[in-house]
């Protein structure tokens, strides 16, 4: 008779991260007690004036656009800086709302020429790639499409945190389900959904160190090519595709662009990049300039 080794338990969460996840969620239970709009302003506001100035995130948005906009008054840097990390915030108080989220993206308004070219592909059972950036909220496109009748798929990166990334992922796959983690398993796992017909969401604007370095607001970024890759291998549909808030800070509009014809992966994920960039440009304080997108750049100006 044989025996299983029972798995192992997971590891407890260092102290620091139990003292971090207290404070963030104290913060985000709380502000779920409050009506929809009411706790979408607040995060939004608590984010931009308390945590982006502790966290550096202020310096980190001027830092990105120095070197994108050297141009830029600087005044128009601090409105961005505010504007983005507001973004966030509400972003993410917007992803623990569930299904008030859902309702408001619902019915968001969907425009662009990638739209009928989605539809299409679903109707003939074509496995699709919607690939979204960091701008607006991009779990608005998840949610949208979800509720539209749409099987979508998609990746997060775990957190650190595992206090904070247990609950936080539940919260992700309230909006729409099945989610994978980034581990050779999760992809393998998204690469099956896709190969069966389905339809996949992948956030591309990541600074992956180790993927080719394409340009981005004419400057050097890594940017991995696995979407394109996929899209290639399975005949798949690749859509930008953006979920952009509109002035009241609470609605979203759905806008995809045109589909990125199957080729060179590195030069598709190219023409999603020139895509990602244009959609910026028209809406500065709505991308995570949070982010280190362009590392390679910044290592180089600490060297000089």
């Amino acid at each position: 008779m044989s025996t299983s080794t029972p798995p192992k338990p997971k590891p407890a969460p260092p102290f620091a991260h139990k003292v971090q996840n207290i404070a963030a969620q104290s913060v985000l239970r709380g502000a779920l007690f409050l009506p929809y709009e009411t706790r979408v302003r607040l995060v939004g506001w608590l984010v931009q004036t308390v945590l982006a100035p502790l966290s550096g995130w202020n310096k980190r948005v001027h830092a990105n656009l120095d070197l994108v906009a050297p141009e830029m008054p600087e005044a128009e840097k601090n409105r961005i800086a505010a504007r983005v990390a507001n973004n966030v915030g509400r972003t993410l108080i917007e992803i623990y709302s569930g299904d008030a989220f859902l309702k408001r993206v619902k019915n968001a308004p969907q425009s662009g020429p990638g739209i009928a070219a989605i539809n299409e592909a679903r109707d003939q059972g074509r496995p699709i790639v919607l690939l979204t950036a960091h701008i607006g909220n991009y779990d608005a496109v998840r949610g949208a499409f979800a509720q539209a009748g749409y099987q979508i798929a998609a990746l997060y990166k775990p957190m650190r945190n595992t206090a904070f990334n247990d609950h936080y992922v539940k919260a992700v796959a309230h909006i729409a389900s099945p989610v994978y983690p980034t581990t050779g398993r999760g992809i393998a796992s998204l690469i099956s959904h896709l190969k069966n017909g389905g339809t996949i969401g992948i956030v591309g604007d990541i600074g992956s160190t180790g993927a080719p370095l394409l340009e981005f607001f004419g400057q050097p970024a890594h940017t991995p090519i696995s979407a394109a890759e996929w899209a290639v291998k399975y005949n798949a549909l690749l859509v930008p595709i953006y979920g952009l808030r509109q002035p009241d800070g609470l609605s979203f509009h759905i806008i995809a662009d045109a589909p990125i014809p199957n080729g060179d992966p590195e030069e598709m994920m190219q023409a999603y990049n020139d895509s990602v960039e244009k959609m910026t440009k028209e809406h500065m304080d709505q991308w995570f300039w949070i982010h280190k997108r362009w590392k390679r750049a910044h290592e180089a100006a600490l060297a000089t």
